[in-house]
């Protein structure tokens, strides 16, 4: 560069002002000048991807931009958000050792058996009940069995049994239904033996629905059924369609409906926790979601666009190294910011927030990973889904982009210059 200089101060007058011109790019480059970086950054006609770290400073001091909060991500920072952002466990809220009871409830549909000890005196003589079945074999000492047609346990949780009457059914398990309806009989037939059967469950079951093989209701024995028992019965994980593969484990959540409570976890830690295999409750609806979960990057890192997550989440760490790490070239790494909707008790913020009808505040994280121990917390910081990570350009490159384009309009002038002195 010395050597053109030298050359062009041979020249002409079109020739002086080319140098001065450069001697002015070369001026501001060497000092670095902080308002004529900003000026560069914030020029329509030179090329980027954004804001620099000078004009986001900045972005405060602008009245209609004054309730976003501009928050610098430390270890306090990042703890308040952890312990906001915690999901409550299964074990925490809905864990419970009851099992089911069996009783019998509204709804349920039942079958009764009735034996009679030889010589069968009520249903064993003449005719079969109607719509029963009786089984005898040759000989006076016969013990006979009388099945009488399927009920359904009625709004007032009774069933009608011949010659017992309304018994009462809901509430009640078997054995306590066998032996209040051969009380019943009691003196009308020969040592009655009864047999309760339930023949279609429809007041203890769960439902299992959402990205799984087949929605469908399970009914629930007095074994007991946990979550992960649900979703195996439920075929597990919906396969994707028009593909032979399954839903990714790692980005699906299992979410419990019981009641007025509604909570989810990460499938994965469900599998990984035995203590969040709760057992599952009369009425409980369970959904298997497939969440998409995803941000974007933008600006000098090794990739732009919108990469998917886990459902367990991923730290910022994380997010900057799948997107290729910064651009050396390129990034100011005092100048990471993460765009965000945080809901409105997220933080102590310091001046008044602006609200999105939804109660939502925009937020902007800022990250100084020329400082050594944000690295420690850049791996305790959790990305959330639909977060805008932007990486601005450092001054230099600003400045290198604009001087580009300055000889790239006066090379012409000193070819011009060149073939005029030599003429």
């Amino acid at each position: 560069m010395l050597k053109m200089l030298y050359l062009m101060s041979k020249n002409n007058y079109s020739g002086n002002i080319v140098l001065r011109c450069m001697a002015l790019a070369c001026s501001l480059l060497l000092s670095g000048c902080t308002a004529f970086s900003g000026w560069v950054s914030s020029s329509s006609f030179i090329p980027s991807s954004g804001p620099n770290r000078a004009l986001m400073q900045e972005m405060q001091d602008v009245p209609q931009n004054s309730g976003i909060q501009i928050v610098d991500i430390t270890t306090e920072v990042a703890g308040k958000l952890i312990q906001g952002q915690k999901k409550l466990l299964f074990s925490e809220t809905l864990a419970s050792e009851h099992k089911p009871s069996g009783a019998i409830g509204l709804g349920d549909v039942v079958e009764v058996s009735i034996w009679e000890a030889p010589p069968a005196t009520l249903f064993g003589s003449g005719a079969p009940s109607v719509g029963g079945s009786t089984g005898a074999s040759s000989g006076p000492a016969t013990t006979r069995v009388t099945t009488f047609p399927e009920q359904m346990v009625n709004n007032e949780g009774t069933i009608n049994i011949p010659f017992a009457g309304q018994v009462q059914i809901a509430g009640r398990t078997n054995q306590q239904i066998e032996a209040d309806i051969a009380r019943r009989l009691q003196g009308k037939a020969n040592q009655p033996q009864v047999l309760v059967r339930v023949v279609k469950n429809n007041s203890s079951n769960v439902t299992v629905i959402g990205d799984v093989a087949a929605n469908l209701r399970i009914p629930l024995t007095a074994r007991g059924e946990r979550l992960l028992d649900a979703l195996a019965a439920a075929g597990g994980l919906r396969q994707v369609v028009g593909q032979n593969v399954t839903q990714s484990v790692n980005r699906t959540s299992l979410q419990i409906t019981r009641n007025d409570q509604v909570q989810s976890l990460p499938l994965d830690m469900v599998i990984r926790d035995p203590k969040q295999n709760i057992l599952l409750q009369p009425g409980d609806v369970v959904t298997a979601l497939f969440q998409s979960l995803s941000f974007t990057v933008l600006g000098a890192t090794g990739t732009n666009t919108e990469l998917n997550f886990e459902a367990q989440g991923i730290s910022l760490a994380q997010a900057l190294a799948r997107v290729g790490g910064l651009q050396d070239n390129r990034a100011d790494a005092s100048g990471i910011y993460i765009f965000r909707l945080e809901e409105g008790n997220a933080l102590p913020w310091k001046t008044p927030p602006v609200k999105t009808p939804e109660g939502k505040v925009p937020v902007v994280y800022r990250v100084n990973l020329k400082d050594p121990a944000t690295f420690f917390v850049a791996q305790n910081f959790t990305i959330q889904n639909k977060d805008v990570m932007y990486v601005a350009n450092a001054t230099g490159a600003e400045l290198q982009k604009f001087l580009n384009l300055v000889f790239t309009a006066l090379y012409p002038l000193i070819g011009a210059a060149s073939v005029a002195k030599g003429l």
